[in-house]
């Protein structure tokens, strides 16, 4: 065993000498630091471009964290496109978040279904990203969107490479007037009866839905939920009511898919410009809601 003295002896000598190893003149080189993949196209392949010019986007690049955020609702793809979806139709996803799934999650060629598909988000992004984007909704807003209900997917099962799906977060927005809308089911709803929890008509329908994505997924495969939390105001009162929907769906999730991630994607609507909001949120101890969950899971194999 070296004796203390002589090991002593070498430490004090590496810190005189760092370029030294065991009393030998280490002539090596440091070797460079890595640097992070770059896309001439994409920008940095861990994040976006940070300097860009006023009124310009900042090009697409694939985002490493758990927190996304990006300064627009749409973003300019290959096609020369500027917006996917409709400007304006309420409620629509953000089309830069379904780009970040699907460069993770899918390959050209794969299919790709949302079953509550809206203006046809998902459907510009397929487009962009040259994948097979299959859409259906209760109100569809456009030809390629197939009428349907998302508790009855017309699919055959395990054909689907990747499901995207951005639910009503309860009845904040009147999405058609066709009375099987799970918009029109309030998330926050009383105890009645039989039910087993707050709103127990709207996570009942969910639980179906999230089970028609289960059964038309292929294994292995993986899908994404983008949802959002809510508390609504009592009448007449400083007073409300949260409903932890993104806890409620994830939990469900968790019965049919395997969790991978929980993404934080932050919201910049037109609320939260809103001073008059601010002062209400302070005035009556709410929370605006500054996020919405990106919920990643995985069918088993």
């Amino acid at each position: 065993m070296p004796k203390r003295d002589d090991i002593r002896a070498k430490i004090e000598q590496e810190l005189n000498d760092p370029g030294s190893r065991s009393g030998k003149a280490y002539r090596g080189k440091r070797k460079p630091k890595s640097k992070p993949p770059y896309n001439k196209k994409s920008g940095p392949a861990h994040a976006n471009p940070k300097k860009v010019k006023p009124g310009e986007r900042p090009q697409m690049g694939i985002m490493t964290t758990t927190l996304w955020e990006y300064p627009s609702q749409h973003y300019d793809d290959h096609l020369g496109r500027k917006m996917q979806g409709s400007k304006d139709y309420a409620g629509a996803s953000p089309s830069w978040a379904i780009w970040q799934l699907l460069q993770r999650y899918t390959r050209k060629g794969d299919t790709v279904v949302d079953p509550m598909c809206g203006s046809g988000t998902t459907l510009d992004v397929c487009k962009d990203l040259q994948r097979k984007g299959i859409g259906f909704d209760l109100h569809p807003q456009r030809p390629e969107i197939t009428l349907a209900d998302a508790r009855e997917i017309p699919m055959p099962d395990e054909t689907a490479d990747f499901v995207f799906i951005d639910p009503p977060y309860s009845t904040h927005i009147d999405y058609s007037d066709d009375e099987r809308c799970i918009g029109k089911l309030d998330s926050g709803a009383p105890m009645q009866d039989d039910d087993v929890m707050m709103g127990h008509a709207y996570y009942e329908a969910m639980d179906q839905v999230i089970s028609e994505i289960d059964r038309i997924l292929k294994p292995g495969s993986y899908m994404g939920l983008y949802v959002s939390d809510s508390w609504k105001k009592h009448k007449g009162k400083k007073s409300g009511t949260f409903m932890p929907i993104g806890f409620e769906l994830f939990a469900i999730m968790r019965d049919y898919f395997e969790p991978i991630d929980i993404i934080s994607v932050v919201r910049h609507n037109q609320k939260l410009q809103r001073g008059n909001w601010h002062k209400a949120a302070e005035e009556q101890n709410f929370f605006l809601r500054g996020f919405n969950y990106m919920f990643i899971m995985k069918k088993p194999e």
